[in-house]
C-alpha cells in the first residue's frame, strides 16, 4: 500500500504564511526560471537549486539549505514515493499533504462529489448530502498541472452527473488539458435518462471517453433493491440508450456479490440480446469497505462458490462478441478457462496480498486484493506452484 495523504508533515515558518498551495512537483534542477516559481522542488540530496516556489525535503537536515524566506516541508518516510510530475495539495495549518496526481502510475482517479441518488448495499464510498463544490474547483485547478502524456484518469463519486453543468465543464476541461489521455467516468447512468445530459456530453466529442455504469440484474426489482432506489433500473437502461445514441461509449459494470450472482447468467443473456452495442463489460469482485463492510453478511459470497455462474456468464458475453474483463479477482480462485479475462485493476495504493500468496508463481499477473480484504477473503486462496502450459 502507498500513503496518498497524511498530517505528519513538518513545515517551516515561511510555509505557515503561504496558504494551501496546489503544486506540481519536480526533481529537475534545470527547470526554466518562470516555471520554478510555481513548482515544488523535491530535494533528494546535494546542493539546493534556487528559484523554486516550494521545497519538499526527504531529510530534516536539508532545511538549512533552503533559501531564506522560502516555504519548505520535510516529508515523512511514507511520502518517499513522491516524484517528478506529481501534483499535491499542501496544508501547512494542519501539517497535511494530499496527493492528487501521480505521474508514474497509468491511472489516477478523482472523486467529484460525495452526493448520490443511489444507496448501493455494497457502496465503497457511502454518499453524503453535503455541499462539496470546492472539489470541482480543485480538480479544475489541478488539470493544467497534470502530465499531458498521462495514460488515463477517472472521475468517480458519489454520482458525478449530479453536478450538472459543472460535470460537463470538467469533462471539457479534461479533454482540453489532457488531449491524449483517456477519461473513464463512473456513474449510475440515471441522470442521462431524459437525454439532455447525454446530448451535452456527446457534443464535447472527447477523444477517449468511457462511461462505466452498473447493471446488477436483468430484473428491475433486483437491481433496484441492490441500489436501494425504486425505478433506478429503468432510468439506468434509458440512460445507457441515450448515451449510445449520442456517440458515448459505455461499459456495463457488475459487482459480484450474494444478491447479484443468482441473476448473473440471465443478466449476461440480457446484455447479449438487448445491449449488444455496449463497449465493455466488467465483472467485479467486492471491495470490503464502506457499506460493503456494514452489509457484509447480506452480500458476501466466497468467489470460489460462484465460479460456475461466472464461467457461464463470461462464455455468453464472449461468444456474443462483447469485450469482457474480470476485475478485483485472484488468479488462483478463478476457473482456468476464464483466467485470460482477468485484469490487474486494483490501484497500487490500496493493493495487497495475503500470507497464502507467498511463493506464488502467478503473483506478478494476479490482481491481488484490496487492503480491506483482510476482513474476509476466499477460502480457496493458495499459491500457484506450477507454470501454466
Amino acid at each position: 500500500m502507498i500513503t496518498l495523504r497524511g498530517r505528519s508533515v513538518e513545515f517551516n515558518p515561511a510555509a505557515m504564511e503561504s496558504g494551501s498551495p496546489l503544486l506540481r512537483l519536480t526533481t529537475n534542477r534545470t527547470r526554466p526560471a518562470p516555471l520554478r516559481a510555481a513548482e515544488g522542488f523535491v530535494h533528494e540530496g546535494g546542493d539546493m537549486p534556487d528559484g523554486f516556489g516550494w521545497y519538499l525535503l526527504k531529510a530534516t537536515e536539508a532545511m538549512t539549505l533552503v533559501p531564506p524566506g522560502v516555504p519548505a516541508a520535510v516529508l515523512p518516510a511514507e511520502f518517499d514515493h513522491l516524484a517528478d510530475g506529481d501534483v499535491v495539495r499542501l496544508e501547512p495549518s494542519r501539517g497535511g499533504l494530499r496527493t492528487l496526481f501521480r505521474k508514474a502510475v497509468p491511472y489516477n482517479h478523482f472523486l467529484l462529489t460525495e452526493r448520490c441518488n443511489n444507496y448501493c448495499l455494497m457502496c465503497s464510498q457511502p454518499p453524503r448530502t453535503v455541499e462539496d463544490g470546492w472539489i470541482v474547483d480543485e480538480i479544475l485547478e489541478a488539470l493544467p498541472l497534470m502530465d499531458r502524456q498521462a495514460t488515463e484518469i477517472g472521475f468517480t463519486g458519489g454520482e458525478p452527473t449530479l453536478l450538472g453543468d459543472r460535470f460537463i465543464e470538467l469533462v471539457r476541461a479534461a479533454g482540453s488539458h489532457l488531449p491524449t489521455t483517456a477519461l473513464h467516468i463512473l456513474s449510475n447512468g440515471r441522470t442521462f435518462a431524459n437525454g439532455t445530459l447525454a446530448r451535452d456530453l456527446g457534443a464535447i466529442r472527447h477523444h477517449d471517453l468511457m462511461m462505466g455504469i452498473p447493471v446488477y440484474a436483468d430484473l428491475a426489482h433486483v437491481h433496484d433493491h441492490v441500489v436501494q432506489a425504486n425505478g433506478a433500473f429503468d432510468e439506468t437502461i434509458r440512460g445507457i440508450l441515450a448515451l449510445k445514441a449520442h456517440g458515448v461509449r459505455v461499459e456495463v459494470r457488475v459487482v459480484l456479490q450474494q444478491q447479484t450472482i443468482a441473476r448473473l447468467v440471465p443478466l449476461a443473456r440480457f446484455l447479449a440480446r438487448n445491449l449488444l452495442f455496449i463497449d465493455h463489460v466488467a465483472l467485479m469482485g467486492l471491495e470490503l469497505t464502506g457499506f460493503a463492510r456494514a452489509n457484509l453478511d447480506q452480500i458476501w459470497i466466497d468467489p470460489i462458490d460462484y465460479q460456475a455462474e461466472l464461467v457461464e456468464a463470461v462464455g455468453i458475453l464472449d461468444r456474443a462478441g462483447l469485450k469482457t474483463s474480470i476485475y478485483n479477482s485472484q488468479t488462483c480462485v478463478l476457473a482456468p478457462s476464464i483466467r485470460r479475462f482477468a485484469r490487474r485493476s486494483i490501484s497500487d495504493w490500496k493493493q495487497d496480498y495475503m500470507p497464502e500468496c507467498s511463493g506464488c508463481l502467478g503473483r506478478n499477473g494476479c490482481g491481488g486484493f484490496f487492503a480491506s480484504a483482510k476482513l474476509r477473503y476466499s477460502r480457496a486462496i493458495s499459491p500457484i506452484t506450477e507454470q501454466a502450459t
